[in-house]
């Protein structure tokens, strides 16, 4: 059976997101006035947000605003609409390098005995 090849279309890094830290409240009391745990996280491309306050640690409440923003219906939308956008241009390009590559559009030149640039015709390359 041959496996199906997929190809990464592109990649969402930490350099996408918006990362804003805020005091958080809630339990945990003075301790919770204190620190700044609270997390909210922004896709910049589509505006998505996912937000966190209920741990007092501030790696955790990261780590469930990013899953909130990515899980957010604004985010699944964009995903979409990127990939399909991709996959189109993909296709596009793809075509446009076939018809330039066809043999009426290319040009073969070599240098000649005088070190200048000619176009070589078949009887030459044989």
């Amino acid at each position: 059976m041959e496996k199906s090849k997929k190809e990464l279309l592109f990649s969402v890094s930490k350099k996408d997101f918006r990362i804003d830290t805020f005091r958080a409240g809630g339990k945990g009391g003075q301790k919770q006035n204190k620190t700044s745990s609270g997390v909210r996280v922004t896709h910049i491309e589509s505006g998505a947000v996912g937000e966190s306050r209920e741990e007092r640690s501030q790696h955790q409440n990261r780590k469930i605003a990013f899953q909130r923003c990515v899980e957010s219906d604004t985010f699944k939308k964009w995903h979409k609409r990127k990939c399909a956008e991709l996959l189109g241009q993909k296709a596009r390009i793809e075509e446009a390098v076939e018809r330039a590559m066809e043999p009426k559009n290319l040009k073969v030149e070599v240098k000649d005995e005088q070190g200048r640039w000619v176009e070589a015709t078949e009887l030459k390359w044989i």
